[in-house]
């Protein structure tokens, strides 16, 4: 058949991605603009979260208070070059109906299939590590609960998977974008209060002169790039698109190319304000008292409020910590769900899936604090990222390679100009996350 036939979209997958929710939010017709992006929004939220999690939180923290705010222009790349690769998730989702772990799973060997999904796992598992961590850190400082208990509290949000889902898709996306509402609001009242240099954060905007001469700036710049772009998000993204029960006719099919394109880039900017809100806070507190040296997420917690002389602000840092675990927990068990079905083909009971999923984040992290306790949590959350950037360029390049095949994509596949940013992006991401492990490797010995 020629792929650039509008029939070949009808060719639809035997078994869909998340069968539960495929194709079950509407897509009004004949609606207005906004009508429509309205319906639309929501997986790009969905994803973002993973962009504004707790190993994000110890690497703008990082960066803030060591160099003031010359990393923005960092975060600013970074979030560019995550809008591309969620949008050619979100492309090959919506044009070929599958998701990432399915069409690996079409494309390759069973055994490298086999090998990609355990990968995909212990990348999962290491970001999930630093999340379930991340909200346990929240609790305890909140109400005092110890660590061991905070991570085992953490496993409720599958309770609250499988409730949402059964309610309605929509509900679960509602939750998730009134959780970063709400970092949003907390981090606009941490920015006001803080009142930082504007005219430093404008030059931030600028590739600071000494960003490949001064190895610890290096350092936290590869941190920031593989705590940004994750693995498990693109997997996820190309899944979420499915839920919406689009025209797949051609221009249905531009039409949600498009609208997911927008819900994408407002979701993923937005993530990038959150960071580079952390980063200007610790940069007008921590950096501006000469507290170049902020490793834990508990350390900023109890300086935060003594060094600004509002003991509000403080608590608001907790609230929006606790909100960014607990939200990126949720995500990270709907991408576990995806990559095991997707690269297994296994299909089990929703709720015997999520619990597996779950599972497997929460022992590490039980052992883990078990090992570590509350001091060391900063280096734990840093190795979870250098484990995500051990596995990102195995989900970049397929991606990339079948958003670019006109046999998945008909004429839907990436154009010339689009291919070469994409494998540029690729090889970027290949060549810093590869440093960062060097450098990682090198401060241990």
């Amino acid at each position: 058949m020629d792929p650039l036939r509008p029939t070949a979209y009808d060719d639809a997958p035997a078994m869909p991605s998340l069968a539960e929710v495929h194709r079950t939010v509407g897509i009004p017709a004949g609606a207005s603009f906004w009508r429509k992006l309205l319906a639309f929004s929501g997986p790009g939220f969905l994803v973002a979260v993973g962009y504004m999690d707790p190993g994000n939180w110890a690497t703008d923290i990082a960066g803030g208070s060591r160099f003031a705010y010359e990393l923005i222009f960092v975060l600013m790349m970074s979030n560019l070059m995550a809008i591309l690769l969620q949008s050619l998730a979100a492309r090959l989702g919506i044009v070929a109906q599958r998701d990432l772990a399915q069409a690996c799973r079409d494309y390759y060997s069973r055994r490298t299939s086999v090998l990609l999904w355990v990968g995909c796992e212990i990348a999962i598992s290491a970001c999930d590590l630093a999340e379930v961590i991340g909200s346990a850190i929240a609790l305890n400082l909140l109400f005092h609960i110890p660590l061991f208990v905070g991570v085992c509290l953490t496993a409720l949000d599958v309770l609250a998977i499988l409730y949402l889902q059964h309610k309605r898709f929509r509900y679960l996306e509602a939750v998730v974008v009134t959780l970063i509402a709400t970092i949003g609001l907390c981090y606009l009242a941490e920015i006001l209060w803080v009142k930082p240099d504007f005219l430093g954060i404008a030059r931030g905007f600028l590739p600071p002169p000494e960003l490949l001469t001064n190895r610890d700036m290096l350092y936290i710049t590869i941190s920031i790039l593989g705590a940004t772009v994750m693995p498990h998000n693109l997997y996820l993204h190309s899944s979420l698109v499915q839920t919406r029960a689009i025209d797949r006719t051609r221009e249905g099919l531009k039409t949600a190319i498009r609208f997911n394109f927008l819900d994408s880039f407002l979701a993923l900017n937005f993530a990038f304000l959150i960071n580079a809100a952390i980063l200007i806070m610790a940069a007008a507190t921590f950096y501006r008292h000469g507290m170049n040296q902020v490793a834990e997420i508990q350390d900023a917690y109890h300086t935060l409020s003594p060094l600004l002389g509002i003991p509000f602000a403080s608590f608001l840092f907790a609230i929006a910590l606790l909100c960014s675990g607990q939200n990126s927990t949720l995500t990270g068990t709907l991408a576990g769900q995806i990559v095991m079905e997707g690269f297994l083909n296994l299909r089990l009971a929703p709720w015997l899936r999520r619990l597996i999923t779950r599972l497997v984040a929460i022992v590490p992290a039980l052992i883990t604090v078990g090992l570590y306790g509350e001091r060391g949590t900063a280096k734990l959350i840093i190795f979870s990222q250098v484990v995500l950037s051990l596995q990102l360029s195995f989900a970049v390049f397929p991606l990339v390679k079948f958003t670019s095949d006109p046999a998945k994509m008909g004429e839907f596949a990436s154009p010339r100009w689009l291919k070469a940013l994409a494998w540029t992006t690729a090889g970027i991401i290949l060549g810093l996350n590869a440093y960062l492990v060097v450098l990682t490797l090198q401060s241990w010995m």
